[in-house]
């Protein structure tokens, strides 16, 4: 038994399922999760002394590679002078006026400690600003595991939908409608259906959630003029997406410029944080400038603001950062299209910037119903055939994958040629 093998069994014991998140387990790709040791640049190192070049970077933090030395020198720096205050410090402002300059939407940004509370406390903020209860949110998009979050799609564009997991209440999911993504009239029959309720339309810009699925062309503007129109917030959550497809997230890439925006992952450099920015007037509703609660013992971590402070500088600093990751994932994706066509094989891949997913279908993938159309059985003998050849993907074909500028030439070409070996070998 490996070492992996023996600390999976014991966490099993003591942890849920044997892991501290879902996707982890393995469940969707079969077999047993590998534990992880350490990581520097590129490469994932196990508990069973294997290496790794891996296509994930933590779920999208890692966009320097692993262990980037800006990132350990700021937070070596930062833990000599203490762990945590629960009181405001320099790097707070610091980092709220970058965050502030760097993406259109916000002017002003309150620090969390996850995307998931990112999330929450910007519905929150919506409800109480507008005075209204209900939201959309959309099918396949993912917010975190916020009960108003979890809620399946109903029957029909005018249904309610269904709490996704027992201990979200059927008065919260009563509150939340859900659309197909990427289709504007499902979104104006709920409004429709709803006059004068609706607080929030809250969406991943580039959803990473289902896989990589980007809005087609007029989806984002539609949904900005109809809540212009309607009086209700619009929300981008980029907890993925900030700071990753642009310095100023993707708003800034596609020019729609919603009225508040969560953000986590690279703002933190790898450590748990979150933040959610908006308009000023929506903003300044929260306390203790207004009536709308959230506060948090943690927020705006010395160590997190250290890590992230180095890490947004130097990209707000080094646009070259940007290029190269285009250039990244435009030959990685364009090397498996070739792969994927000498073989015959029916697949889509969908790419942004340093975000892709290949799904085993030969179907355009729009939304979640068209990613349903995925062969998973394929895909999670994919995983294991390119693990064994040391290639770490997101265990999951509902998932992103995440560049880093880590990944060198030779990496790329040593991971086009396991992608080649893998294929032929589970096919």
């Amino acid at each position: 038994m490996t070492n992996s093998e023996q600390l999976f069994q014991k966490a099993k014991t003591f942890i849920p399922g044997g892991v501290n998140s879902p996707v982890r387990a393995f469940r969707a790709v079969g077999g047993n999760p590998v534990f992880i040791k350490s990581a520097k640049g590129a490469y994932l190192h196990d508990e069973d002394g294997n290496s790794y070049i891996e296509l994930i970077n933590s779920w999208g933090p890692m966009i320097l590679g692993h262990a980037h030395e800006l990132v350990e020198k700021a937070v070596s720096d930062a833990i000599q002078q203490g762990f945590s205050f629960g009181a405001p410090t320099r790097r707070e402002v610091e980092m709220a006026e970058l965050i502030c300059s760097m993406v259109p939407s916000v002017e002003k940004v309150r620090m969390v400690n996850s995307g998931t509370e990112a999330t929450m406390s910007a519905l929150r903020v919506a409800r109480g600003y507008t005075g209204r209860d209900k939201l959309i949110k959309f099918e396949g998009n993912y917010h975190g595991h916020g009960d108003s979050f979890l809620i399946a799609a109903g029957s029909g564009a005018m249904t309610f939908g269904e709490p996704d997991s027992p201990g979200v209440t059927k008065g919260v999911a009563n509150d939340t409608l859900t659309a197909q993504y990427n289709n504007l009239t499902a979104v104006q029959t709920l409004i429709n259906a709803n006059k004068g309720q609706i607080a929030c339309i809250i969406l991943e810009p580039v959803v990473g959630n289902m896989g990589l699925v980007k809005p087609v062309e007029g989806f984002l503007e539609g949904l900005r003029r109809i809540c212009d129109e309607e009086g209700i917030i619009l929300i981008f959550d980029e907890v993925m997406t900030g700071f990753r497809l642009a310095k100023g997230g993707f708003q800034e890439r596609c020019g729609v410029i919603p009225d508040m925006t969560t953000m986590g992952k690279i703002i933190g450099g790898g450590m748990p944080v979150g933040a959610y920015g908006g308009k000023k007037e929506i903003m300044d509703m929260v306390s203790p400038l207004g009536p709308i609660y959230q506060a948090g013992t943690l927020s705006g971590n010395p160590m997190a603001m250290a890590a992230g402070l180095a890490m947004l500088n130097h990209l707000n600093e080094t646009p070259s950062v940007y290029s190269r990751l285009e250039e990244i994932g435009t030959t990685l994706t364009n090397g498996m299209k070739a792969n994927m066509d000498k073989l015959g094989l029916k697949y889509t891949i969908n790419h942004v910037g340093s975000m892709f997913t290949l799904f085993f279908t030969d179907q355009p993938v729009n939304n979640f119903e068209d990613a349903k159309t995925s062969d998973t059985a394929l895909f999670g003998r994919y995983f294991q055939a390119m693990l064994k050849r040391g290639i770490y993907l997101a265990p999951s074909q509902y998932e992103a994958m995440f560049l880093s500028t880590a990944l060198t030439d030779e990496h790329i070409q040593m991971i086009l040629e396991a992608n080649l070996e893998s294929l032929r070998e589970v096919i």
